[in-house]
């Protein structure tokens, strides 16, 4: 069912679609590569050992089947949202407004805390960073600068996101490359398929790791030829982050052996200077702080397309869905994005905020997998031939199934902090829905 071309927001074409693969690619890389691999490493070594590279291609593989169905939904609807345009294409705006808090919730709360993180990290370099009242300092300042950017214009967005991906990446590769040399082979030898628990848990725990594609694709308004752009730009990204972290994973393991499950709080600086000396440690600091950096420049252009495509709407007041004329971006959206990673990381810390929106980031690309399935079944598209190859309907029939059997593991309190946000949500869309004269939800 090809939707007709009033079916697409007006405000929709007041942005420019400047994001090709090259750049759709690096924004999905940029947000994946965060703050998760430079400590992951060494938590998944504690329960499996050299055996970790199982998990990383399990949870691979989850995230695949989680890829195939971003592919399939975001050809078929082109507007800004990302996986909220997806699910409110698929299932109406109830379950879409549902998908874009939860979006919006889970983004903002790893965004403050790689905010954080990258702050502790910066204090390791600059230790006149340390004091609480520079630290806040620092981040108004970074936070400001990003937002400013980003208000100027997406293509000055990309263009910061590209070269920070390029920066970001090149110590982990170096890491790679060089400690490959120092590697003990008896330190990666194959021990043997671990016990399914130890499996599972390690698997939950890198989801975090490879969680990013529903930050890139929120500007997906702006997205040149998404059905074909969408597909190949996530595809790739996969492809390059498992392979880099698989590798880095070998060489911290086998560089520092059973040494690495100790090593909690900066794993690959402590391998690297094993082979390095000081200026190693020193090298993946500096890694480090450009990872954290480069998230939360890729966010800044992502997220706070979430905000505006929930005003757009109707569910926010209007005013975070003006778009400035001069640069084609929603500013006000971004700035208000800003404010609010401000104070979430300037009061919480990395741990805290990526526990509580574990569960939300589950649930939503549940509804991903959900989504893909019922655009597929009415054949709805915007633009374009859709990413529909034979037996695709399999990645989000398989993903839905592994995603539940994930969220079996989490615990209650999880589940409760999320239950709490849905049913704020619910009251919302309730109180809007009679004023926007929107289908009420259905007992």
């Amino acid at each position: 069912m090809p939707l007709a071309p009033d079916s697409v927001p007006s405000s929709e074409t007041s942005l420019v679609r400047a994001l090709g693969v090259r750049q759709l690619t690096a924004a999905v890389i940029n947000t994946t590569v965060g703050a998760g691999i430079f400590v992951i490493p060494a938590l998944v070594s504690a329960d499996l050992g050299a055996a970790a590279p199982v998990a990383f291609l399990l949870c691979a593989a989850i995230m695949g089947c989680v890829t195939i169905s971003v592919a399939m939904a975001g050809s078929r609807v082109s507007v800004t949202g990302g996986i909220y345009a997806y699910v409110e294409a698929a299932f109406g705006p109830f379950v879409g407004f549902i998908a874009g808090v939860l979006l919006w919730l889970t983004n903002v709360l790893a965004v403050s805390g790689v905010a954080s993180a990258l702050l502790d990290q910066f204090a390791a370099l600059v230790p006149g960073v340390a004091p609480r009242a520079a630290h806040v300092g620092v981040l108004v300042l970074l936070l400001a600068a990003l937002a400013w950017l980003n208000a100027r214009g997406v293509r000055v967005g990309t263009r910061l996101v590209e070269g920070i991906t390029v920066a970001k990446l090149a110590p982990l590769l170096v890491f790679i490359v060089v400690g490959a040399f120092f590697v003990d082979p008896a330190a990666i030898a194959w021990p043997g398929l671990p016990p399914a628990d130890a499996i599972g848990r390690s698997v939950l725990l890198l989801i975090f790791a490879y969680a990013g594609i529903e930050v890139a694709v929120a500007p997906s308004g702006e997205v040149r030829n998404p059905s074909r752009t969408v597909p190949r730009a996530v595809f790739v990204a996969l492809a390059a982050t498992t392979a880099l972290y698989i590798a880095i994973q070998l060489v911290a393991q086998g560089v520092s052996g059973q040494a690495l499950a100790q090593q909690t709080s900066t794993p690959l600086a402590d391998a690297a200077g094993r082979f390095l000396g000081r200026a190693g440690v020193t090298l993946m600091l500096v890694g480090a702080v450009c990872s954290m950096f480069g998230y939360l420049c890729g966010d800044m252009l992502s997220t706070p397309r979430t905000l505006y495509a929930l005003a757009r709407d109707g569910f926010l007041p209007k005013v975070f869905s003006r778009i400035r004329p001069a640069t084609h971006t929603p500013a006000v959206a971004i700035w208000t994005h800003a404010a609010l990673v401000l104070a979430f990381a300037s009061t919480n810390t990395f741990q805290s905020l990526a526990i509580i929106g574990n569960v939300g980031l589950l649930i939503l690309y549940f509804l991903a997998c959900a989504a893909a399935v019922e655009l597929t079944r009415r054949d709805v598209r915007i633009d374009g031939p859709p990413f529909a190859p034979a037996g695709a309907w399999i990645g989000p029939v398989a993903g839905g199934v592994l995603l539940l059997l994930i969220l079996s593991t989490a615990t209650a309190p999880e589940f409760a902090v999320t239950a709490v946000v849905l049913a704020v949500a619910a009251v919302v869309y309730a109180l809007r829905a009679s004023r926007l004269r929107l289908p009420r939800p259905r007992p």
